[in-house]
């Protein structure tokens, strides 16, 4: 496990765009005051929208078994840490690579949550997080392979009032530890060999719909937006994120490394904040 603290912004650096698309044009959609039915997902108004803003009348298959996996609790414990997991296999011999992962939950005030961006040569994709639910809702994870093909997951979630609820933490507490990240991975190197690896980041990911309980004013969106990862140099993923994502944001992924290599990654607030955390793994190191 390695633990950073942040790294103070520069001028002149340039925020990698590519990945966001119209993850940003249709941020702003807002979920509609009607029932959803939970056994007509393409029913779903806000999905319409997203659908026609982010896929531009792409056709979306529904994804064959084992290909893309959704994993949700139908009912949430708790609806401002709701875990989710987004798992891909393709057939053996397939050429092709999953390129993006698009999550999106239908009736939160934000309806695109994440867009992952991967690389070839990393292995099957597997993202697990955690995520805030407003209402009710279907959840969504498209899989986009290299030649285009997209591929859908959906689940029914019920649970209430995640993007509103308040933050767990104390304020203060949370701003002394603004940004600082572990970084950690499961098992030994073996190149070659898919390895897990887990970032957690503290930050109290505000979505500017909780009202502070003393000043009764709503604490202003403070969120993760974006997280780059590489390997010995090289991209393994892209993330752009929204305050959909639960309070503290912890990732789950997979990755293949071909040797001894330094696993990095960077992350980017919505003030613009710059944090970043590495971790060296060589043979027989866990």
């Amino acid at each position: 496990m390695h633990i950073t603290h942040p790294v103070p912004a520069w001028p002149g650096l340039v925020l990698r765009l590519a990945g966001l698309l119209t993850a940003l044009l249709v941020g702003s959609v807002q979920a509609q005051p009607v029932k959803l039915s939970e056994n007509n997902p393409e029913a779903s108004p806000n999905w319409q929208k997203v659908k026609a803003s982010l896929f531009k009348g792409r056709s979306i298959a529904p994804a064959p078994a084992g290909l893309l996996s959704l994993e949700t609790p139908v009912r949430a414990a708790d609806a401002a840490v709701v875990p989710i997991a987004m798992r891909t296999q393709l057939p053996a011999g397939d050429s092709r690579f999953v390129k993006r992962l698009t999550l999106v939950i239908d009736s939160n005030p934000s309806v695109v949550a994440a867009v992952f961006d991967f690389t070839p040569g990393n292995g099957d994709p597997e993202i697990e997080t955690r995520v805030r639910v407003d209402e009710y809702t279907h959840v969504r994870a498209i899989a986009e392979l290299s030649d285009g093909q997209l591929y859908m997951s959906t689940r029914f979630v019920k649970a209430s009032g995640g993007c509103s609820a308040p933050a767990g933490k104390d304020p203060a507490e949370a701003l002394a530890n603004l940004g600082k990240m572990r970084l950690r991975v499961d098992g030994e190197l073996r190149p070659g060999q898919p390895m897990l690896a887990q970032l957690m980041i503290n930050h109290p990911n505000h979505s500017g719909m909780a009202m502070d309980q003393l000043s009764r004013q709503f604490t202003p969106a403070h969120f993760v937006r974006q997280v780059n990862v590489s390997y010995a140099g090289k991209p393994v993923m892209s993330a752009d994120l929204d305050f959909s994502i639960s309070e503290n944001p912890n990732l789950r992924f997979r990755f293949v490394p071909r040797g001894p290599g330094e696993l990095k990654v960077e992350a980017v607030d919505s003030q613009d904040r710059r944090f970043e955390s590495a971790l060296a793994l060589a043979p027989g190191a866990s």
